[in-house]
Parts: C-alpha cells; structure tokens; sequence
C-alpha cells in the first residue's frame, strides 16, 4: 500500500554518497516527511569536471538522492543514470547534466535542485548542505594538509598516515534555512552511512549546523558503515567511527548507534579484503563504552548483497530507524 502525502514521521537524514542514496530507497516506503541534507564537498569525477567548468556546485550525490526519492518511469531514471562512454562527455551522467542546464536556467543551485525535485515528484526533499563553494580539507596525524576531497584517500593510502580531522575552507558557510527547519521538526535525524569523512562529516562544518543539531528534540542516530573504506577508515572499528563523529561535534551529540551483525558470506567478503576492507563490527566491550557516552547500540542483520557488492538492507534499516521514533513517542 502506498503512502499518502504528508504520512509518516519527520525524518532528517544527512551525509552523501551511495550509502545515503540506498537508504533513501527504503525509508520513503515508511514515510512521505523525508529531508535529504547532502554534501556538496565532492569535487572528484563528473562532479568534479562541472565544478570546475561551469563554476557550479557538484550534483553528484544530490542526483543520486533525487533519483532514490523520485516517482517515475523506468525510463527516466535510466536516462537520469545513464553513463556516456565516448567524446567529450565520457564518464559524465545524464542527471549531472540535467541540473547543471537547471542551474543555468535559474541561476541558482538551489533553485536547480527544487525544479529537479519538482519534475521528478520526489517524496520528501533534497537541499544541498550549503550552497556555497566550499573545499573539504584534511589534516593527517602527521601533520600533512591535504587540500580536495578526491585526493583524501589517495594520500592517506600513499602516507600510510590516519586522518586527524577535516574541515572546510569558507568560514561564512552556511545552512539553508529549509534545511535548519526540516532540523528543527524533525522526529528523527540520521546521520549516515556513507564515507565518514568526506560524505557525513562535511555537513557538520558549515557554521551553526552541529548547534542546529544537538539543539533539536529528535533523537540521533549515527548509521555505521558496513565496511572499512581504504584510505579513509582503514582498521577503523566501531568505536573509531564513532569516536570521528564525536570529535567533529560534540562528545554528547548522539543518542543511537546502528551496526550490523550479519556474517558475509566467504567469497563476497574476499573480493573487499583484497581492495583492504575489513567488516566493522561490534567487539566485545564496545557496547558498555557506548553506554558511557549515554549512547544505545542497535545492532542487526542488515545487509544485502547484489552483483558481489555489500550494501544495506535499506527496508531493514529503514523498520529499526522508524521503530525508534515510535519507541520515542511512546515513552513520552
């Protein structure tokens, strides 16, 4: 049975990337009141190639949201996907394309977005983290700067150095104010999964967001990555991730953490460990350290495996994430 407009809890979930994009697909079956905050620190790929070109915002991880939330045709959601593979346009999408004319018609990525949204009928919305050109930074613990978020991982793998932190370059970043009120009624934010640090984390670095966050009365949730991600989170366990969130906002920002517990099977699992992933689990103690931190541990099978490729059950994810809003309303 399908949803009705405006049925559901407020839901705000925040990050980027493929993570974000899958889990999307399952959580607008439970709810129509979807807020998608996404990072625009992206400046790899196609993304990258019109960022630099037209002078616009990357619409990477926005288009792949867009798409996870639209109600359309088959068709159309091939041909928003649909990679070129010669001449000029090689590597570059459709849907990237899509919005970069929206951009030039109305001369606003944010305007560019909506009208995309709008012609698609997507559940929910999707705004852009801010709409102002920021660059993502990272500081290893050896005290090297690297400058641009695709390079990130090339040089922590190169350095063999664990990142510090990250932070932006535009110190008058900020919010979108649909995007501090989607915060501000919401039941429940979430932040992840994706990269943890260029996916989630550079939503926590435009001015007064991680305020907006800690001061709203939806609890939060962090969704922890299946796997480690080379160059980024290598021997990362639970905690780790965790403790990267906490040190970026603050030491009391989350109520939940979500990770699985679902075994992967052999052969899908080596072909990951040979890239140098590793599963992220939950180890012995880990629960009691979050407890500490008056943080509760949700953990669960949930994942789902296509073509070899390990995601998220997202309609798995999607009941635990809904189950504690309910729990939340009922102990009030």
């Amino acid at each position: 049975m399908s949803l009705r407009k405006n049925e559901g809890p407020n839901v705000v979930v925040i990050g980027g990337g493929t993570g974000l994009s899958i889990l999307l697909r399952g959580l607008k079956e439970f709810t129509t009141n979807i807020t998608a905050i996404v990072t625009v620190a992206d400046d790899g790929g196609g993304s990258g190639i019109l960022r630099e070109d037209l002078g616009m915002l990357p619409p990477g991880d926005i288009r792949a949201c867009i798409l996870a939330l639209a109600n359309t045709e088959p068709t159309m959601e091939k041909l928003l996907n649909f990679r070129f593979e010669n001449g000029m346009l090689k590597g570059q999408s459709f849907g990237n394309l899509f919005i970069a004319a929206m951009n030039e018609i109305y001369g606003s990525f944010e305007m560019a977005v909506k009208e995309t949204s709008n012609v698609l009928s997507i559940t929910g919305k999707v705004l852009p983290m801010t709409i102002d050109n920021i660059n993502l930074y990272a500081e290893l613990e050896n005290g090297m700067i690297i400058k641009g978020e695709s390079n990130i991982p090339e040089e922590v793998k190169r350095t063999g150095s664990r990142i510090k932190k990250v932070f932006i370059d535009s110190k008058g970043s900020y919010p979108l104010e649909d995007a501090i009120n989607a915060i501000d009624i919401a039941d429940l934010i979430v932040l992840g999964p994706g990269s943890l640090y260029t996916s989630v984390m550079p939503n926590f670095l435009v001015n007064n967001m991680i305020d907006k966050i800690y001061n709203a009365k939806a609890p939060k949730v962090y969704i922890c990555n299946v796997m480690t991600q080379p160059g980024e989170t290598d021997g990362y366990g639970l905690i780790d991730h965790v403790q990267a969130i906490l040190d970026h906002s603050r030491e009391d920002l989350l109520d939940y953490v979500i990770v699985n517990t679902e075994e992967i099977p052999e052969e899908t699992l080596n072909k990951y460990t040979t890239d140098g992933s590793a599963p992220v689990i939950a180890k012995e103690g880990d629960e009691e350290i979050l407890n500490s931190k008056n943080i509760e541990l949700i953990s669960d099978n949930l994942i789902d495996i296509k073509k070899d490729y390990i995601r998220h059950d997202n309609i798995e994810l999607s009941k635990l994430l809904i189950n504690i809003v309910r729990s939340k309303a009922t102990a009030m």
